[in-house]
């Protein structure tokens, strides 16, 4: 199963495999491997978040059209013609 963390980390050996083969200063390696990681880290939180939020957005959603299902038309619209009727009545 496809998941962002294993594409993430993918992406983010590869970067850490061309800085290990082709810096050779190793304070300018460290700082760019130290960076690479932060990267990782704050992609991961923000596709989870990102994730979350979908989720909770799509439930709710969930939720608010079953509640919708749960109105009874009938007796709203049966409320609007009593009311109706009795304005015209007068």
């Amino acid at each position: 199963m496809f998941t962002a963390d294993a594409f993430i980390d993918t992406v983010q050996t590869g970067k850490k495999t061309w800085v290990n083969t082709f810096v050779t200063n190793e304070a300018t390696k460290d700082a760019m491997i130290s960076f690479i990681d932060s990267q990782a880290d704050y992609t991961k939180k923000a596709i989870k978040a990102t994730t979350d939020a979908a989720a909770t957005v799509a439930s709710e959603t969930v939720k608010a059209m079953q509640e919708a299902t749960k109105f009874d038309y009938v007796k709203f619209g049966e409320g609007i013609m009593k009311a109706y009727t009795a304005t015209s009545k007068k």
